[in-house]
């Protein structure tokens, strides 16, 4: 697949929040509280973000959007990676790889020294790409939330 990466950019918010409320209502039974968070997560990152340690991308071919993923600052030594997204005609093409990566190096370059990151254990193509690049599971817990049951995942990875 023909795809490039570059700096996420307001105009990709919109587009971006409604990816994952139609991709995760559809396929999970979230409810309208998820595309609220990551609507809060996206204004948060436009709002007040330092781009020396804090950056978006966003994979495209051409006009066409193909995934996202966020690096932010947890605190001082470690970063959080957020709102990781390939559409569905891009899943099981380089595309997620190449995100991860463009937010690790970045990660890596900013002096972080570790990296987290929270999913639902329900999301086992993430669960393999994570772990095949060095994260571990580290935390889970049953919880409701988004109008459904979960389990939470919290994964790490030391650099």
């Amino acid at each position: 697949m023909r795809f490039a990466i570059r700096p996420f950019a307001a105009s990709d918010a919109a587009w971006l929040v409604s990816q994952h409320a139609d991709h995760y209502a559809r396929v999970e039974g979230f409810d309208d509280s998820f595309a609220v968070l990551v609507d809060q997560i996206v204004t948060a990152f436009l709002a007040d973000h330092d781009p020396a340690y804090e950056a978006g991308w966003i994979a495209h071919d051409g006009e066409t959007r193909l995934g996202h993923i966020f690096c932010v600052r947890l605190d001082e030594q470690t970063a959080k990676l957020r709102l990781f997204y390939v559409v569905d005609s891009a899943r099981g093409t380089e595309v997620a790889q190449a995100l991860l990566d463009t937010c690790l190096q970045f990660a890596k370059n900013a002096g972080y020294q570790r990296m987290t990151l929270w999913t639902h254990e329900s999301h086992a193509a993430a669960g393999r790409i994570y772990r095949r690049n060095g994260f571990a599971r580290i935390a889970s817990k049953p919880v409701h939330s988004f109008g459904v049951d979960l389990v939470e995942e919290t994964w790490a990875i030391t650099f």
